[in-house]
């Protein structure tokens, strides 16, 4: 297929997308990517992608040890009966910064579930940044993402999930549907944390301050692999404080081994901005390197 051909076939899947319930069949796309260390960089050992999967190739902004690379979907968006599904390994002593190009979008269900699949293995020494943009959710989505990550001794996983539960520059309010996220992170077969969230659509669950409490927003970020000080802690809090955009409510916990931040409130780029901060903070304390915001993300 010529590139103006898959170009209009990635335009009408975008106008197919628009509504939903328009026919069209569902995917099953994959995402199978393997990390090696080849003297002092890391490269890509192995490739394979699916519709609507895709990959760009991947570039060194901060010299050859850290790969950056940006996942593509090339669909539009997500609907009803979509299996889509995400393998990555990094071999020992490899660095990965791993986003996306855009917002994922779900939209409205056909009467089906959406469900993302997401398996990262982290061999000793080696880190990954998985940091994509953020995950809108139409009214009456039906999506589920489940992820799981198995770490090394002496593996680092820093990783962030933005969602924003209906259009809000429309209006849109989530009031009917399901979110769910599973993640879980193990080491050596023992459980280092395992978080459960799940949301059902409907007016009591948007305003309830257990809930929503009417704000659209909710995000985690995560540090994983390492004892983190109480000072760490105190600093990521003191950041969120001295933001001037800081509306919401926000959480800081010590983990067993890492560090966890929460967002809840009405911008995702607010939650972004905080945890690009905190992100930093860490990166700073691990490593000796400033955060390195990838090139596709928007300003």
């Amino acid at each position: 297929m010529s590139f103006p051909e898959r170009v209009l076939m990635n335009a009408k899947q975008e106008v197919q997308s628009s509504d939903p319930l328009a026919p069209r069949s569902s995917w099953e796309g994959s995402l199978d990517l393997v990390y090696r260390r080849e003297g002092q960089q890391t490269q890509i050992s192995h490739c394979y992608h699916q519709a609507p999967f895709n990959l760009q190739r991947p570039f060194y902004p901060e010299g050859p040890q850290v790969c950056h690379t940006v996942a593509l979907h090339t669909a539009g968006g997500v609907v009803g009966g979509d299996r889509l599904s995400i393998q990555i390994a990094l071999q020992p002593q490899t660095h990965v910064l791993l986003t996306t190009a855009a917002a994922s979008k779900i939209y409205r269900s056909n009467g089906q579930e959406a469900r993302q699949s997401i398996n990262f293995q982290i061999q000793a020494d080696a880190m990954l940044e998985w940091l994509p943009l953020e995950t809108i959710l139409f009214d009456q989505a039906d999506y589920r993402q489940d992820l799981h990550i198995d770490l090394e001794p002496g593996a680092i996983y820093s990783g962030w999930e933005i969602t924003r539960l209906g259009r809000s520059a429309r209006g849109e309010k989530f009031l009917s549907g399901s979110w769910r996220s599973n993640t879980e992170i193990w080491q050596q077969q023992q459980p280092l944390w395992i978080d459960r969230q799940r949301l059902s659509g409907g007016t009591e669950q948007w305003h309830s301050p257990h809930g929503l409490a009417a704000q659209p927003v909710v995000a985690s970020f995560v540090w994983v692999g390492e004892a983190v000080d109480l000072s760490q802690v105190s600093a990521a809090r003191l950041l969120w404080q001295t933001n001037p955009e800081n509306l919401g409510d926000i959480g800081v916990t010590r983990l067993q081994l890492g560090l966890l931040c929460r967002y809840r409130g009405f911008s995702s780029q607010a939650a972004r901005q905080w945890f690009i901060q905190v992100w930093n903070l860490m990166r700073l304390a691990r490593l000796g390197r400033r955060a390195c915001l990838p090139r596709v993300w928007p300003i």
